[in-house]
């Protein structure tokens, strides 16, 4: 395994290269699909798009296995904030798709260039990394139906949902996770 490493510091400098597109291109593609009355501010979304795709990065460098935690914090924190904004579960899987599309689309050449079977293994652990992702923000996104229902006897309080502060409050957490990791290298 150790010789895949200067191959994944490659894929993730070259993640590190795309990141201002990728994020403007998923958050554009998100905004033309979030209704206008959406709870939650569009700095906020993309500011979440951000700590998601640095956790991505930091995924398929050396300290992948210090950031899984992190990754479904954030993961599980991206889909409460889409039940928020009005998503059906579905909806939060095809954003984390996009995102699988966009990295295909975008660190495709990078992987071309590097033999097949280690493109291959890399493309494999992007997906696994985005399925899992898939997964628990699918989790997060029910918790929060579930919590909103509970939170009246079944009947959704409209006071239940995350606002702009405690989404805020929660991403400077995952946020923090993220570098105190980061800072031990």
């Amino acid at each position: 395994m150790r010789a895949s490493h200067p191959t994944l510091q490659t894929v993730g400098r070259a993640l590190a290269d795309q990141r201002h597109d990728i994020i403007t291109e998923w958050a554009g593609w998100l905004t033309e699909r979030v209704t206008p009355a959406s709870a939650i501010p569009q700095e906020k979304l993309e500011r979440e798009l951000r700590l998601l795709f640095d956790l991505l990065i930091e995924s398929v460098g050396p300290m992948r296995r210090s950031v899984t935690e992190v990754w479904h914090h954030a993961c599980e924190h991206y889909g409460r904030c889409g039940a928020a904004r009005g998503l059906a579960a579905g909806e939060i899987v095809e954003e984390i798709q996009y995102l699988r599309e966009l990295l295909i689309r975008r660190v495709g050449p990078v992987l071309t260039s590097l033999r097949q079977r280690q493109a291959m293994a890399i493309i494999l652990r992007l997906s696994t990394i985005l399925d899992k992702g898939i997964v628990v923000a699918v989790v997060g996104y029910t918790d929060a139906l579930v919590a909103t229902l509970l939170s009246k006897n079944g009947v959704p309080a409209p006071d239940g949902a995350l606002d702009g502060d405690e989404i805020g409050r929660q991403l400077e957490q995952i946020e923090g996770e993220l570098a105190a990791i980061v800072r031990h290298r």
